[in-house]
């Protein structure tokens, strides 16, 4: 774990690599797939992009590094990664600008985002997630929470093996075999977990799920995320399917107990 520097963890010092502290040794390297996860951080802390680096390498991912978020948006759109690994607070590109930038390009909108942010109050962490973030890791972390998130966000985003049916709903159609959802006709770009969600409630109408039933089917036994989570995906695909965000036809909210998808107006 990381340790204190003068009785206080100094956020530079607690991520310069020291021998034993932190690092994933070669015997721990999980089993690499037949094809090697590209991650790409965008950090301007260049000690925390080496140890990242160093750790990810370890588990049998290639990792690539940009230092503003001009350069890492301008890297993504040239060659897409499989993971994002962002700091919300950077140099010329700001990282809640490259999730907006990201969310609204049909081409990388499903591309998994881990937030990297110093900032620890709950407020600044729901902005991101409303801006298009999967989840967040708050500073100074455990390479070995960050890995463990990693991985977690890189399963989640595998399509289904045997993809169930197409839903159609009024003006609305979803497809998990593409993870694409069109509304009128039109493709309504959603993130993978956005989709997960949709496709959850939808699948199951007219009943009431809890957000602790919700993370467990949506995020996994796995998450790190909160309860409060599912308030922030839920407001966002309001504001892509739901012609009034605010008086929702399909996503409707049951006070004290949840949400669940109605299919009554469609």
């Amino acid at each position: 774990m990381l340790r204190p520097v003068n009785g206080t963890l100094n956020q530079k010092a607690a991520y310069r690599i020291s021998p034993g502290c932190d690092k994933l040794l070669p015997s721990q390297r999980s089993v690499r797939s037949t094809r090697m996860k590209r991650i790409l951080i965008i950090e301007d802390d260049r000690d925390i992009v080496e140890l990242v680096r160093y750790n990810l390498a370890n588990e049998g991912f290639q990792v690539n590094g940009a230092n503003d978020g001009a350069t890492g948006l301008s890297t993504l759109k040239k060659s897409p990664p499989d993971l994002l690994l962002l700091d919300l607070m950077l140099p010329k590109l700001s990282g809640l600008d490259i999730c907006r930038e990201i969310r609204k390009d049909e081409s990388l909108n499903r591309l998994p985002i881990l937030m990297l942010t110093a900032r620890g109050d709950e407020a600044d962490r729901v902005v991101g997630l409303e801006m298009g973030a999967d989840d967040y890791v708050t500073k100074p972390f455990s390479p070995r929470e960050l890995i463990a998130r990693v991985k977690a966000l890189l399963r989640r985003a595998e399509p289904a093996v045997d993809a169930p049916r197409t839903i159609e709903i009024g003006k609305l159609s979803i497809d998990p075999a593409s993870y694409r959802v069109s509304y009128l006709g039109k493709t309504v770009p959603l993130s993978t977990l956005e989709f997960r969600l949709l496709y959850y409630l939808a699948s199951r109408p007219n009943r009431v799920f809890t957000r602790d039933q919700l993370l467990d089917a949506v995020w996994g036994t796995d998450r790190f995320v909160t309860p409060r989570s599912v308030d922030v995906y839920v407001r966002r695909l309001r504001e892509k399917i739901e012609p009034d965000p605010e008086n929702p036809l399909h996503l409707k909210t049951v006070r004290g107990a949840g949400y669940l998808f109605e299919t009554r107006a469609a």
